[in-house]
């Protein structure tokens, strides 16, 4: 993989959370539009892409249970995460105790989000993770501000959850070609597993927050270009080829 796009994984979410320190207005109606648009984008290069991909290896007829198997894990993820993948801000009061089902969970969902892209270096995947890593590190920064953490270990804990995604590609890798251990013929069950997970994670951000099942129009517009940009990068190449 380019160099360029490990630092698009780590930086997105890195100065994700780093803009924290920089927004001091209200932020909420920010990153209710930002989370729209990534969340249709990433639903979009899912349909257009990532489904027809993983259904295209010669296992393809047991690529559904593991979507499945996905889209559960990412509801138990959900359980020690409180949905800060959605952007989701919760109050933590004034306690000082480190939230570790909310790092390890989250950490642990990046990992797996990079681990396809020893594979599949599709530009589009790239965007989205990291597109969808913006709001996810935000939220996290947030949480831990309000746990009273100083801004060096804010910084510290953002830079461990931004590094999970170029670490998940780089573990892949090493299983692919074997230095780890040669696993290549696992690679479509594991984008069957992420694919669970983007479905999951973009339906909610798209649906939840809509009040009476209403969409505002600064949403549609957000959501529209969101799939937008996912129809070029679709139609530039071509439409879907393997």
């Amino acid at each position: 993989m380019e160099v360029w796009k490990l630092f698009m994984l780590f930086f997105s979410a890195f100065l994700g959370g780093s803009a924290i320190f920089l927004v001091k207005s209200d932020k909420s109606q920010l990153l209710k539009l930002i989370l729209s648009f990534s969340g249709a984008y990433l639903f979009a290069i899912t349909v257009l892409h990532l489904i027809p991909d993983a259904y295209s290896g010669p296992d393809h007829a047991e690529i559904g249970i593991f979507i499945l198997i996905g889209f559960l894990f990412q509801i138990l993820l959900e359980q020690f995460s409180e949905g800060v993948e959605h952007g989701h801000i919760h109050k933590h009061g004034d306690s000082k105790a480190f939230p570790y089902g909310i790092m390890i969970s989250l950490c642990l969902h990046a990992f797996l989000e990079g681990m396809p892209l020893a594979k599949d270096q599709h530009n589009a995947l790239i965007f989205g993770i990291s597109l969808h890593h913006i709001p996810a590190a935000f939220a996290l920064a947030s949480i831990l501000l309000q746990s009273k953490f100083n801004r060096n270990s804010v910084l510290f804990y953002i830079s461990i959850f931004a590094i999970m995604a170029p670490l998940g590609f780089y573990v892949s890798y090493g299983l692919s070609n074997g230095t780890i251990g040669g696993v290549e013929n696992y690679f479509n069950k594991i984008m069957g597993i992420v694919i669970g997970i983007f479905l999951h994670i973009s339906t909610t951000i798209l649906f939840e927050s809509s009040v009476d099942h209403k969409v505002s129009k600064r949403k549609m517009i957000a959501v529209l270009c969101g799939v937008a940009i996912a129809l070029v990068g679709y139609f530039s190449n071509g439409g879907h080829s393997h």
